[in-house]
């Protein structure tokens, strides 16, 4: 007998953000160093800001990623508690909610009955429960506030290296500038490919749209750095 085997995809935390801090990593120190090539006569002023932007950005952007873990678990955490008081405090209330949770799926009244006297013999199991079917959130992982700020902070210095690259290896900002757009587009379009075949999406179309919107963000960048650099 064959047995059948799940294949969903359960990395989506980690997946989002590597795409956040590859994909601003890949066109922030991109546009400074594009910026710059115009403003500027050697490569060595342009490596030096670079990699100072990388640092400073990698750190930033993990620590966004590190406050917003924290804040979805402190929103939880809220939440849960209001729904023990709830359940303590206005158990008709909460009886009536998951019947009409189990109804909507087409189960009957003596059903939603049992359903709910099981639960409200775990009262922490019966919060978790609302927690997840009424209002749509599941438990967030307590380390995930580290684990987003490594992720994002490793995921930004790797790919604001990437255009910085080119200009140890040339002897001007412009040829520089050149190799360096080379080298980022196709890493966006092989993130983008590879970003969508690990979440089972067409990778055409998301190796494209990750090309495109960050072009974009490099091109307004690179155009209103030139603009207030004069």
């Amino acid at each position: 007998m064959t047995t059948h085997q799940e294949t969903h995809f359960t990395g989506s935390a980690m997946v989002r953000d590597v795409v956040i801090g590859m994909s601003d990593g890949l066109t922030v120190p991109f546009a400074l160093a594009a910026g710059l090539s115009g403003a500027v006569d050697t490569n060595d002023i342009i490596i030096t800001a670079g990699l100072a932007e990388i640092v400073a950005g990698s750190i930033a952007m993990g620590l966004g990623g590190f406050l917003a873990a924290k804040t979805e678990y402190e929103h939880y955490d809220a939440e849960l508690n209001r729904e023990h008081y709830e359940i303590i405090h206005f158990p008709d209330r909460e009886r009536q909610e998951i019947h009409e949770i189990f109804e909507s799926y087409g189960l009957s009244n003596e059903s939603c009955e049992k359903i709910v006297d099981e639960l409200e013999k775990d009262k922490d199991k019966y919060a978790e429960f609302m927690m997840k079917f009424e209002l749509g959130m599941d438990k967030p992982d307590t380390k995930r506030a580290k684990k987003s700020a490594f992720n994002i902070g490793i995921a930004y210095i790797i790919g604001g290296v990437i255009p910085l690259t080119s200009y140890w290896f040339t002897t001007s900002p412009r040829d520089g500038l050149l190799w360096s757009a080379l080298m980022t587009v196709i890493c966006l379009f092989v993130f983008g490919f590879v970003k969508n075949r690990i979440i089972k999406q067409n990778p055409w179309k998301g190796a494209m749209r990750v090309t495109v919107i960050g072009v974009l963000a490099a091109a307004t960048a690179y155009v209103a750095a030139k603009l207030i650099g004069g």
